[in-house]
């Protein structure tokens, strides 16, 4: 395991150059949420294939962070330990993107038809992309915090407000992903990517991915280029004395997880509960709108078909007044925690904040429903200012919540991490792992209970209300305090037991 301490903190603009990764990724990711699904439609894939596409984002996860990480607090290049991981996680980004992107042309020339519904090489191509995309996410994730880390030294403040920091860009580049894939007629400045074989709709989604290219290559790019990095010595040393061990990455594994301190368990259970209590609202937040809200059914007459597209569309708002709140509030979280008394009451707090915005789908639907029943079932028509409101108020509050989770446990773990001597790498990809499995649970049990409840997205929302609020108090009763610091321009430092 690694020793030692990294220096000195670095100063802020480095972490925030770094940070800045953190909005190309998302940038991505959002265009994923937005305008993949649709075109994943016109390729013609099917069912067996769409689960099989999306197992991938947590089985990479399960596996690419802790050996990402792992390699990255062993690496001995001269550019750095983590700069290598970044650098190849962009470009691996890059290529994974222009396969998505250009599915449909590539597939047209390898011989799909334009005629048949299924595009079986394009779907090859789309899918092989995908998982790329999200092997390389991860690949670029977990180096980027580790590498805050490294530069926050061992001021567990500074840690804070870098993940902070990343949490701010992850909202701006959903934020910008969210704006560029709701503007229909982005294609017009790369006219080139209308085809034979790419219609308007591909056309777009392939200027956007384009733009996503340059964008995170730049920032990339930037960030490695302006920020340095102590290399690791052949012997396993940093240059400030840090050392790290020489054990194979199954030992070392093993050892992390038997060697885990208590605070790390307890972090560990709390996130994973956090997660079962979001990811129900992230897989379905969009559908939530259009079916229970909206009233509409996505295979119904083409009135019921029209009110589904009007909520998914309302949906995409919401993310968008979400990505707005998340981006002031993730600036907000060191000063407010310290106003509550601490980080882990803060996360206790906005845990119940979580809770509450989940429960408040059910009213928020029962009211819906009161309204429709009112109006007779031969009325189809959208619901009323105010529950639309209610609803976008609901998006905008669970902001709050997630730029906690988007930079507390990991500023936790970094932070135990530093306290216990640990590898920052493989520690954070050690929490990755407690996003990643509630993510598969969520994905195998939502649909038998929301069929065993009637249908609907309720039940998950429900479960993950009680879920949210037992991780609320787990947060605020069991998860203990990080060991107090004096400021480092004191010269002192207390609890970085090195």
């Amino acid at each position: 395991m690694e020793t030692g301490r990294n220096g000195p903190p670095k100063p802020i603009w480095n972490i925030v150059m770094v940070s800045a990764i953190a909005a190309g990724i998302q940038f991505g990711w959002a265009l994923q949420l937005s305008l993949l699904t649709p075109y994943v439609q016109t390729l013609g894939v099917p069912h067996v294939w769409a689960a099989f596409i999306w197992l991938c984002g947590p089985i990479s996860g399960l596996l690419v962070q802790p050996i990402v990480g792992y390699f990255s607090d062993h690496c001995t290049s001269r550019i750095g330990r983590r700069r290598p991981f970044i650098a190849a996680g962009a470009c691996l980004v890059a290529m994974a993107v222009f396969f998505i992107g250009f599915a449909k042309d590539i597939g047209h020339r390898a011989g799909d038809s334009l005629d048949n519904p299924t595009k079986p090489r394009a779907v090859a191509v789309f899918v092989t992309g995908f998982w790329i995309l999200d092997v390389a996410n991860n690949m670029l994730q977990g180096p980027c915090r580790a590498f805050l880390a490294d530069l926050s030294g061992n001021d567990h403040k500074r840690m804070r407000i870098a993940n902070g920091w990343f949490s701010f860009f992850m909202a701006i580049g959903n934020v910008l992903g969210y704006a560029a894939g709701s503007y229909s007629n982005l294609y017009k400045f790369l006219p080139f990517t209308t085809t034979t074989a790419c219609d308007v709709y591909c056309a777009n989604l392939k200027t956007c991915f384009i733009i996503d290219i340059v964008f995170l290559l730049s920032v990339t790019i930037t960030a490695i280029t302006t920020v340095k990095e102590t290399p690791l010595k052949s012997n396993g040393s940093l240059d400030v004395g840090e050392g790290v061990s020489s054990e194979p990455f199954i030992g070392e594994i093993v050892t992390a997880f038997k060697t885990l301190k208590k605070p790390m368990w307890i972090l560990l259970l709390v996130t994973c509960l956090n997660w079962i209590a979001w990811f129900p609202f992230l897989l379905y937040d969009t559908d939530w709108m259009g079916v229970e809200v909206f009233g509409g059914k996505v295979k119904g007459s083409s009135s019921e078909q029209k009110l589904y597209d009007d909520g998914v569309r309302a949906g995409a708002l919401g993310l968008m007044i979400n990505s707005i709140v998340l981006a002031f509030t993730s600036l907000g979280l060191e000063p407010v925690s310290r106003l509550v008394g601490g980080v882990k009451i803060l996360w206790g707090v906005v845990n119940f904040i979580l809770a509450a915005g989940l429960a408040g789908t059910v009213w928020i639907t029962k009211v819906a429903d009161a309204w429709r029943a009112k109006q007779g079932p031969q009325i189809l028509t959208s619901p009323p200012t105010n529950v639309k409101s209610f609803a976008l108020a609901v998006f905008g509050l669970l902001g709050i919540p997630l730029s906690v989770t988007f930079s507390i446990p990991f500023a936790l773990a970094s932070i135990y991490c530093a306290d216990a001597g640990g590898g920052q790498g493989l520690s954070l990809g050690v929490l990755n792992l407690s996003i990643v499995i509630p993510q598969m649970f969520v994905s195998v049990i939502s649909g038998p209970l929301d069929a065993a409840f009637g249908g609907g997205n309720l039940p998950a929302f429900v479960l993950g209300s009680i879920v949210a609020a037992i991780s609320a108090l787990l947060a605020i009763f069991a998860l203990p305090n990080p060991k107090n610091q004096l400021s480092l321009n004191s010269g002192t430092v207390v609890g970085g037991g090195h």
